[in-house]
């Protein structure tokens, strides 16, 4: 009776957790594990993550640009970049991109030849980094990192002047054939595929008319791949729905409420919610939180910094006559990255409370995180507030989610150059990971720890089994299986995240605390693009570590 009591306090704990940290976060003088927990990794990686992507083996790609000159990170044997355009510096001997072990917490230097500043990219099928675009010599340019078996020798490969547009501030979806939509960038109102596409690049009417004049407010325009097969696309306040297979634009959605862009510069965030493969009907729906008003760009370029946005807009894209659901953030946010949680919840972490994206243009860092649960049944209570950050994360940095479910947080460098001294924010090249509170070894006993599982998983509902173990199992209403595709981190936006609860077909215990668990694969391809995705068993809202399962 002892420990059945012990586990509904635990769920009750977890529950109502967020509800405490609400009244009490402000009067915290450490950290909690109510509240997240902040760990120091690196004191310095040697560069800041401008970019950051997760690979199948549990490295982390991290880069950051080439023309500013040297980082604080050599790279190996006394190699150089030589680069007679480069106008910082010609002989460049340090690296501007690390491969970061997340098991050892170890990382080596990468060589990049070309300027990857404010690029995008998207892992294909096969588990390959695709990398577009940059500035400079780099901006037509595709890179590749394939993780292979000895890892002293992965490096990046360069593929010159093999985009057919120049991609800076762009954004890459994966299609649900492998394929790669890259949209927009810097005075680039039109879209191409990779690998390139018969009719090569395809003008788009959106991306021009939501450009504001002198201040743009588009660029890295949030993508998200529906369930239909089709793009929703948002710039600035708008959003359409693109078929890109017959290049058309079949609709467009109302505009978030008020006139707060969301895109750059005015950075806010985007995520697609969860798909419930549960659901007769899987309506997906957009979230879009933080950005900042119109003239906040101007303003902060004559040193007025206004307050950033505080609002969150959802959007259900399938129903008849989709509108914008508004709800208010406990605090603004500018410059925010939404993460989706192996729970299905939404970490909001990183930013500024004022300003804008841009060199020396934000202020008043937000270093607390906030976990917004979009369930319907938590209406009264969907913000938690988390335990802060001692350093200030604002322009350039970056956040992605772990297999173990924490939270690798890095960068931090809003000047020209990096910098260091007699500056406000100076640049940031620490390492750090944020603990949600699931992560508290409060929750061990009802944490699933997972033993075995299929490496590959079928479309069309094909079975899929794995084990787990767990101290102290409640009931299967409690129980869930999610698959979490693993994104392209930078500039407030993570390209290709998305996550898919599976259907369970079955639950059978085998030994004490012991289980197997039969869970029916994604239906389509529309739903789960194919690649390498985390999969996670959650049971009572605490997810076990993730598993690497290849899709399709």
């Amino acid at each position: 009776m002892r420990a059945i009591n012990m586990i509904k306090f635990l769920l009750f704990s977890l529950s109502f957790s967020h509800v405490f940290s609400i009244v009490a976060s402000q009067a915290l003088p450490s950290y909690s594990g109510r509240n997240g927990e902040w760990q120091l990794l690196h004191e310095s990686v040697g560069i800041s993550a401008m970019h950051m992507q997760l690979l199948h083996n549990n490295k982390v790609i991290i880069f950051d640009r080439t023309d500013f000159g040297p980082s604080n990170l050599l790279l190996p044997n006394g190699i150089c970049r030589v680069d007679s355009s480069d106008t910082m510096l010609q002989t460049d001997c340090t690296a501007h991109s690390i491969l970061y072990d997340i098991v050892t917490n170890g990382f080596r230097p990468l060589m990049i030849q070309t300027d990857t500043w404010c690029s995008s990219g998207a892992v294909l099928p096969n588990g390959t980094l695709v990398q577009t675009g940059g500035y400079n010599d780099g901006d037509r340019n595709i890179r590749s990192f394939t993780p292979c078996n000895d890892d002293e020798y992965c490096n990046w490969i360069e593929f010159p002047q093999s985009l057919i547009q120049r991609r800076w501030y762009a954004s890459n979806q994966v299609l649900p054939g492998g394929r790669i939509i890259i949209v927009g960038g810097r005075r680039q109102f039109n879209y191409e595929f990779y690998p390139s596409s018969w009719n090569g690049v395809i003008f788009l009417d959106f991306l021009m008319e939501t450009n504001d004049q002198g201040l743009e407010n588009n660029l890295y325009p949030f993508l998200h791949l529906l369930p239909d097969g089709n793009l929703f696309i948002f710039a600035n306040t708008r959003s359409i729905l693109l078929d890109y297979n017959q290049n058309m634009v079949l609709k467009e959605f109302p505009k978030i409420p008020g006139d707060d862009p969301r895109n750059y510069p005015s950075s806010g965030s985007s995520v697609l919610l969860p798909l419930d493969e549960n659901d007769a009907i899987i309506e997906p729906e957009i979230m879009v939180c933080g950005g900042a008003p119109r003239d906040s760009f101007i303003q902060a370029m004559q040193g007025i910094f206004i307050r950033a946005t505080s609002t969150c807009g959802r959007l259900k894209v399938s129903v008849p006559n989709p509108s914008w659901t508004m709800e208010d953030m406990p605090m603004a946010r500018v410059m925010g990255d939404m993460i989706l949680l192996p729970t299905g919840d939404v970490l909001i972490i990183n930013g500024a409370e004022l300003g804008t994206a841009g060199w020396e243009l934000g202020r008043g860092p937000v270093t607390r995180p906030i976990i917004y649960r979009p369930s319907d049944d938590v209406s009264n209570w969907r913000f938690s507030v988390m335990s802060p950050s001692p350093r200030p994360r604002m322009y350039h940095s970056s956040a992605i989610l772990l297999t173990d479910g924490r939270i690798l947080v890095s960068g931090s460098n809003p000047h020209v150059y990096y910098n260091f001294t007699n500056v406000e924010y100076p640049t940031d090249l620490s390492m750090e990971s944020f603990s949600p509170p699931y992560l508290s070894p409060e929750y061990d006993p009802i944490r699933p720890r997972i033993l075995s599982a299929d490496e590959k998983m079928g479309y069309g509902g094909k079975l899929f089994w794995l084990s787990f173990q767990v101290q102290a199992y409640l009931t299967v209403s409690v129980l869930s299986v999610t698959i979490v595709a693993p994104s392209f981190a930078t500039h407030s936006f993570s390209m290709n995240q998305r996550m898919v609860l599976l259907k369970i077909a079955g639950v059978t215990d085998i030994a004490p605390s012991t289980y197997n668990l039969v869970v029916a694969g994604p239906s389509t391809a529309e739903i789960a693009p194919p690649g390498y995705y985390m999969l996670f068993v959650v049971h009572a809202h605490v997810p076990s570590y993730g598993r690497w399962v290849k899709i399709g």
